[in-house]
């Protein structure tokens, strides 16, 4: 890390500067991150699922003055003010000749991330940079460290793309605390049994997508693995439907936790297990922030009732370069929104209903896909699934479902024929809220963090009309 920071800065890179990586998982990504942090930049990881155009318009956006890219993306590079094309596994190669010491003026760097895109370009949210001394910690950081239970002898499986928020930041607080980071390349169900057994791992981090998968290998499978190591294991980036929650819990024990927070860290809620089997469905209660839902108006509503969810007292964050996506999230009083749709119990317990851009508006009623997805998944057949509205004449909009079936199945084959998954639906839900028709694809177009690109899915059908 102290080489790292010397090599950034013989490129000229002074405090404040920005840097941008683009590369696979790998424990060296992170030996950059370090780098970066220790020299007082700006890190911006780059997604390598980004294709060229992509690239650039992230680079021109977050004013990095350097690119490291892996050799394997060194086509989406050409063109970056400032870059260097490197095998990953070679850092410490590139690094060797610089004096291992800390430079004169080091402090505090910071991310600056990008959101993953899904409804629209992505966009970076700036923090202002602590500049603080070396080893300055948030009160968040100090409260995560207690609620996960985290400290010098935590072993952390790190089971998602380093160039998203979660796992980075994560990681990031795993090896302040002095913990182990194990590494995946990229997810495989089974392969992260495997390394839970063989490495003793204490620590992990989900998206739900990853427990539908781990749900869905065989029992012999499932049971052949030492998990008993396994103390902690965190989950967000999505909502999770509540049967396979319960079915992880039944599982893996009392060991699954949640929060609910955005690349933007305006706030966070999290609930312990122990909280979730009595409040089923929950987020949590804020530890960042304070919790307010509001009405179209702006009006504060009553526990029960379902708004927009917003938090005050949070950090505040800019979307770079564009006040008006910023000035938006913000209300006259002063509180930041996600965009999505939730209400809080009587005691506090948030509870999500989707994203307000995701509502579907069919006959002058909203309908809510992701209660739709949730018992789509239920399914034995479906791997995953996505409810989106497609134009009606007639209503405005009807409920479209597209699925992705789980291995050994076959469209068109029972139990897995549209009408027989679109009555699965019916028998638990509205017949208003059910799909009309049910599309099949091989694979979802789902953002390695867990996030569904719907766009992509809804594109086709409002383009026809």
């Amino acid at each position: 890390m102290l080489r790292g920071s010397q090599f950034l800065r013989r490129q000229g890179l002074e405090t404040g500067d920005g840097v941008a990586v683009l590369a696979e998982n790998h424990p060296y990504t992170l030996a950059v991150f370090w780098a970066a942090q220790l020299a007082g930049l700006y890190y911006t990881p780059i997604s390598i699922q980004y294709q060229r155009a992509e690239v650039q318009h992230i680079l021109s956006d977050c004013d990095a003055r350097m690119l490291l890219a892996g050799d394997a993306h060194a086509d989406k590079a050409a063109g970056a003010p400032q870059h260097l094309n490197f095998d990953i596994d070679h850092w410490p190669d590139i690094i060797a000749g610089e004096p291992e010491s800390l430079i004169a003026d080091a402090a505090e760097g910071a991310e600056m991330l990008y959101s993953s895109g899904t409804t629209g370009k992505p966009k970076g949210v700036r923090a202002a940079r602590p500049g603080a001394a070396l080893g300055t910690v948030s009160d968040l950081f100090k409260k995560r460290l207690a609620l996960h239970k985290i400290d010098r002898d935590a072993v952390y499986l790190s089971t998602a793309p380093l160039y998203h928020s979660a796992p980075l930041r994560y990681n990031a607080m795993m090896h302040r605390s002095g913990a182990t980071s194990v590494i995946m390349p990229r997810f495989d169900a089974e392969q992260s049994l495997r390394l839970i057994e063989q490495h003793a791992i204490t620590h992990s981090q989900w998206v739900p997508t990853m427990f539908v998968r781990l749900l869905r290998l065989p029992p012999a499978i499932r049971e052949a693995y030492d998990l008993s190591s396994h103390r902690v294991a965190v989950h967000a980036a999505a909502p999770c439907p509540e049967d396979i929650k319960r079915q992880m819990l039944d599982w893996w024990g009392p060991i699954v936790y949640e929060y609910y927070s955005g690349t933007e860290g305006n706030g966070q809620t999290a609930i312990s297990p122990e909280e979730w089997l009595t409040h089923p469905g929950s987020v949590g209660r804020p530890v960042l922030g304070e919790l307010h839902i509001t009405d179209e108006t702006g009006a504060e509503l009553p526990p029960g009732q379902a708004g927009s969810v917003y938090f005050s007292g949070g950090p505040r964050f800019e979307y770079y370069k564009d006040p008006e996506k910023t000035a938006s999230a913000y209300n006259d009083q002063g509180w930041s929104t996600l965009g999505d749709i939730g209400h809080v119990d009587e005691e506090g317990y948030l509870y999500l209903t989707d994203r307000a851009s995701h509502m579907i508006i069919s006959g002058g009623v909203n309908i809510y896909p992701r209660e739709v997805e949730d018992v789509l998944v239920s399914h034995p057949a479906i791997q995953d699934a996505a409810v989106f509205g497609i134009p009606n004449p007639e209503f405005g909009e009807e409920v479209k479902a597209a699925v992705e079936l789980a291995a050994g199945f076959e469209c068109g084959t029972a139990p897995i024929t549209e009408q027989q998954l679109i009555h699965y639906c019916r028998d638990r839900l509205a017949h208003l809220k059910c799909p009309k028709s049910i599309d099949f694809h091989d694979a979802l177009p789902r953002h390695q963090t867990g996030k569904l690109y719907k766009e992509v899915l809804k594109r086709p059908y409002w383009e026809q009309g």
